[in-house]
Order: structure tokens, then C-alpha cells, then sequence
């Protein structure tokens, strides 16, 4: 026994020698398999079948697992299994058997054949992902894949949708790689709505080949993203309300709701009135976000019974979608208003004035009344005009159309003005009131003359006086006012009376020499003046008497009436007796 184990040493040596200094020998291959997972002890084969190498063996395990997982008996050759085998973690065994007579070794391989203990396995059991609910058809999202550690057949073969898959949402598509992974996409397969399904789970199996197949599961929790693809929604389309006129500011009149089916700021709504197309003077408000619309300004029935107003329901999203509802507000009725007055003049140019000529019932101005409160209740309006000292009148026929008119005749230059005032009473309890009072203005027209002061007027002059000596002012007056009341003056030409001596200025009335005048001549030339007003369509005039009298001075020697006188006289002729007489002359002296 000793021996054998010295020859057994001895001979390791020479392997060993053998293997390291690569002797060439001859080596026999021998391929052994075996299904992974058979019982302890399951006889794999012998080293030596076949072959022409008798045992005993000297055994070299070629890596660690060979010997621990292998039990092989080196006087038979027999190899068997010394624990469970799993192809999984050792794919197959290498060991080298040296007969005990060095000829050729025996290189043994045990294949360690693959059978289906392995369920393909996700790297997750939880996987969460994101869709926007507006993806197109067709999108794929790459989800985890299952991997399994069998080969082959007993690889994962497919994928499966085992529940959670409503309405057939999605699908599911795998590819096979190099590594010999099927891949698994997850499928859009129809088009998806949050406000209908907000969020999936789908369980998900991976199944190999075998059979009956192994199988692995991973729930995939899908959340629908919200995009802005519902606009608000009014819970009425028409909204209808009322508020008296007397209404404060902020008076609540109605609420208004719309819902939208989005989430966050998509859901997100605000209220407003659209001004472009309703409500422009912003009568009314609205909350953005409660859609309370209230008074914003003091309302009146009279100005306007019915408000429709345009609002606007608009979400936040980042393209905001919006809506829009009708509110019709009715202003109701409060006898908060007196009787109104319009007067419309009848004058020319629309003003309060009637010319003094104007004859009895000649219109002068046409009054309207009415009750801007109720229609009806308060239409019986009585109508009253003071003033005008009984020269006015009013008259009416519907007790809504009234007539001022002339009652008695008028003359601007005794009253140019006159205050009239006009009261309306309604039948209401109590009654309310209203008065109009406005001035009348009485035209002029012309109907009166210019007057001077005097009808006569006398002037002095010395008849050595240049020309454009003044003479004499004279003034008249026109009562008429306007163009009625400007005066022109002239002087008559009447060459009788040497008028052509004198001028007068046509503004101021001053009456000039134009010439020389002569004592000798006319000693008193008589004028007469004439003051014209600048009336239309007619002129009206007035004369006066203009005497000037002439100053003599000593311009002119005594003159004989004949230069040679002859005279008889009687010889016997009593002293003192006229024998000769020659014509007067007033202050001539005679030697």
C-alpha cells in the first residue's frame, strides 16, 4: 500500500512536470452531459468508456466548482453528482484524468444542460410612468424588461397585459437584441382622455417557453397628464335677473358657475365681463373667481331698463380656452324721478326771442313733458306758466305738446325782456314737481325814427370865415337798437337857400362851411338836416330846421346908385326943401 502511494506521488509529479514544460502527449477528448437540478449522485459517466485508458486515474480539476461539485472516483473513472447542479451558476465542469501509465491523459467536459427552473424576472415589481392625454397613437414608452436566466426556449418568449388594460388603451410590442433580451415597449392604442380615465395599472406577466411556461409579473401604474382640451362649461347658457334702480353700489344681482373637467391651472377658472360687446359704461362687476356679479354704478330705470351682459369663463392654462353665457339684468322701477321739461324756441336760430312786432297767438317756444318713471302711472302731467305780465299764453291739446304763445302786444323799447317760467306737477303721492324758467328776449325791429332834440336850431357865422368853419352840432336819436339805431345825417339840397355853403358830417351831425358865405347875399340861410336810421328792409328818417345867420362885416365902399345926378330947382324955392334924394344905406354918412 505504501508503494502504490509512492508510485502515486511520483507519478503526479511527472503530470505536473508534464504540464508545465508542455510535453507533448496525445489527450482524449470526452464530452459528459447533464441535466442541471438532478438528485445527489446522479451518475453522470465514465472517464474511460470508450476509450482505451484503463483506470486508475490521477484527476486534475481544471477550476474551483469541478471539485466541489463533482465527485469522481479515480480507481473507476466514475463521475457523479456531489451537489445539486445549476447551469445557471456553472455551465459545465473541466477535469484532465491521467491514466496510471503515462500515455495520452483524457480531458473530461460535463455540460451541464439547461432545464426551466428560472421565471423570468422584472428588475421591479413597481413601475410608474407619465402619458399627456393628447399623445398620438402609436407612441411607444420602453418599459423594464423581464430577464431570465434559462436560455434559449426557456428564455422570456413574451409579454402579456394581464389586467387593468380599459377600454384596450394600450399594447404591447418586444423585441429580441444581441444580448438576447426581448425588450418590451408599452403602446398607445387608442386615444386616451384623463377626464375619462385619469390614471391605469396594468399587471404586466413576462412567460418563457417551457411548458407549462414560468411566469413573472410587474405592475406598471400609468398617470394620465392633463392638457388643456376642455374649455369651461356654463351650468346655464342664459341667466336672467333683476335689481331696482335704487340699488347701492356692490348689491349683489346673481352668481354664475361653469366647471371644467381639466386639473391644476387647466381647471383653474376666472370670470369677467367681456366690455367689447356688452356692458361698456361698467354698470355691473364681476368676481374673477366666485362669478358674484354685482352693482358697480348707480343704476336708473329711466337711462336703461335691460342690461344684457357678455361673460366670459376663461381657465389658466397655458393656451386658456374659454366660454361664454348671457346675463340679462331688468332694472326695475322707482318713482325717484320728477317730470321732465323740454322747451324747443321757435325763433330762427333755435334761441329764446320773439321779435316785438309779433302779432296775438304767434308761437314763441313748444314745451314737451313726461314722466320718465313708470309709463303710465304718472303720464297725467299738469302744466302752468307764470310770468310774462299777461303778454304770454299757453295752450296745449294732449296735456303732453304745449304752445307758449303771444297774448298781448309787445314793444321792445317799453320791455326788451321778460322771465317766464314753466311748471309741471304730476298726479303722483305725493306729487313731484319740476319748473323751467327761462328768459325771453323781444327783438327789435325797426319802428322808430331818428328825433332830434329840437325842431329848430339857429347857428351864427361871420361871413369872413374860412371854409370848414364849424357851424353847428346836431344830435338825433333812434331808439331802434343794432343797425335799427345807427344814424346817418345830410342836408337837403335846396339851392334857395344857399345850402351848397354848408356840409355836414355824416357820423357826427357837425355842420361845416363849405365855402364863403355872403351876408350880402342871404343873411340867414335856412337848412334843414335829415338823420337816417340804417334799418331794413326799410330806412326811416326825420328832419330838422337849420338857421344860420350871417354876420356882416365891412367888405363892401358906399356906392351911389348913378354917378352923375342933375337937378332944377325953382329959384324961389323955401330953405330947408329936398331938391334931390338918394336910396338909404343903413349907417352911411353923406357930405
Amino acid at each position: 500500500m505504501i508503494c502504490w502511494m509512492c508510485r502515486t506521488m511520483s507519478f503526479v509529479w511527472l503530470v505536473w512536470l508534464w504540464l508545465l514544460v508542455g510535453v507533448s502527449c496525445s489527450e482524449h477528448l470526452r464530452e459528459m452531459q447533464i441535466s442541471e437540478g438532478v438528485p445527489v449522485g446522479t451518475r453522470i459517466g465514465f472517464i474511460g468508456d470508450g476509450l482505451d485508458c484503463s483506470p486508475p486515474y490521477l484527476i486534475v480539476y481544471l477550476g474551483n466548482n469541478a471539485q466541489t461539485d463533482l465527485l469522481i472516483d479515480d480507481l473507476t473513472g466514475e463521475i457523479k453528482t456531489k451537489v445539486p447542479l445549476d447551469r445557471e451558476t456553472t455551465a459545465s465542469y473541466s477535469v484532465i484524468a491521467v491514466p496510471n501509465i503515462v500515455s495520452s491523459n483524457i480531458k473530461v467536459i460535463v455540460k451541464v444542460l439547461d432545464e426551466n427552473d428560472n421565471a423570468p424576472k422584472f428588475p421591479t415589481d413597481v413601475m410608474s410612468i407619465e402619458f399627456p392625454e393628447n399623445i398620438p397613437r402609436d407612441v411607444k414608452r420602453t418599459l423594464h424588461p423581464a430577464k431570465d436566466l434559462d436560455l434559449d426556449l426557456f428564455n422570456t418568449q413574451k409579454y402579456n397585459i394581464v389586467s387593468g388594460n380599459l377600454n384596450n388603451a394600450f399594447r404591447l410590442s418586444s423585441h429580441r437584441e444581441r444580448d438576447d433580451v426581448l425588450y418590451l415597449d408599452l403602446q398607445i392604442n387608442r386615444y386616451l382622455d384623463r377626464e375619462t380615465t385619469a390614471a391605469y395599472s396594468l399587471v404586466i406577466e413576462a412567460l418563457d417557453g417551457g411548458t407549462p411556461p414560468l411566469r413573472g409579473e410587474m405592475t406598471v401604474n400609468i398617470t394620465i397628464q392633463d392638457v388643456n382640451d376642455n374649455q369651461p362649461i356654463f351650468n346655464q347658457s342664459l341667466y336672467n335677473a333683476s335689481v331696482p334702480e335704487n340699488a347701492t353700489v356692490g348689491t349683489t344681482v346673481l352668481q354664475v358657475f361653469a366647471s371644467d373637467n381639466d386639473v391644476g391651472d387647466n381647471g383653474l377658472i376666472e370670470y369677467s365681463i367681456n366690455r367689447r360687446q356688452s356692458d361698456r359704461h361698467s354698470m355691473f362687476r364681476i368676481d374673477p373667481a366666485t362669478g358674484v356679479i354685482s352693482v358697480n354704478k348707480p343704476l336708473d330705470f329711466e337711462t336703461k331698463e335691460m342690461h344684457e351682459l357678455v361673460v366670459v369663463a376663461k381657465d389658466r392654462g397655458l393656451q386658456p380656452l374659454e366660454t361664454t353665457a348671457f346675463v340679462s339684468i331688468k332694472v326695475t322701477d322707482v318713482n325717484d324721478n320728477q317730470p321732465t321739461i323740454n322747451v324747443i324756441f321757435l325763433s330762427e336760430d333755435a334761441t329764446p326771442k320773439i321779435p316785438e312786432n309779433a302779432k296775438n297767438g304767434e308761437f314763441v317756444a313748444r314745451i314737451s313733458v313726461n314722466d320718465p318713471d313708470s309709463k303710465t302711472e304718472y303720464s297725467d302731467i299738469n302744466v302752468t306758466l307764470s310770468g310774462g305780465d299777461g303778454h304770454f299764453g299757453l295752450k296745449t291739446q294732449d296735456n303732453i305738446i304745449y304752445l307758449v304763445i303771444v297774448a298781448l302786444p309787445l314793444d321792445r323799447e317799453q320791455k326788451p325782456n321778460y322771465t317766464l317760467n314753466v311748471e309741471a306737477t304730476d298726479t303722483g303721492t305725493p306729487p313731484l314737481h319740476a319748473t323751467r324758467t327761462f328768459n325771453l328776449e323781444v327783438t327789435d325791429i325797426n319802428d322808430n325814427a331818428p328825433k332830434f332834440e329840437r325842431e329848430t336850431y339857429h347857428a351864427n357865422v361871420m361871413e369872413v370865415s374860412d371854409p370848414g368853419t364849424s357851424v353847428l352840432r346836431i344830435v338825433a336819436n333812434d331808439i331802434d337798437e343794432g343797425n335799427n339805431s345807427v344814424i346817418t345825417y345830410s342836408l337837403l339840397d335846396t339851392p334857395e337857400t344857399h345850402s351848397s355853403w354848408f356840409q355836414i358830417d355824416s357820423r357826427s351831425g357837425l355842420i361845416t362851411t363849405k365855402g364863403h358865405v355872403d351876408c350880402e347875399t342871404d343873411p340867414v340861410p335856412q337848412l334843414t338836416v335829415v338823420a337816417q336810421d340804417s334799418g331794413y328792409p326799410k330806412r326811416l328818417n326825420s328832419t330838422a330846421k337849420v338857421f344860420v345867420i350871417i354876420h356882416d362885416v365891412n367888405d363892401n365902399e358906399p356906392m351911389f346908385d348913378q354917378s352923375f345926378y342933375n337937378v332944377s330947382v325953382a329959384e324961389n324955392e323955401a330953405v330947408g326943401r329936398c331938391i334931390l334924394k338918394v336910396n338909404e344905406h343903413n349907417q352911411l354918412e353923406y357930405t
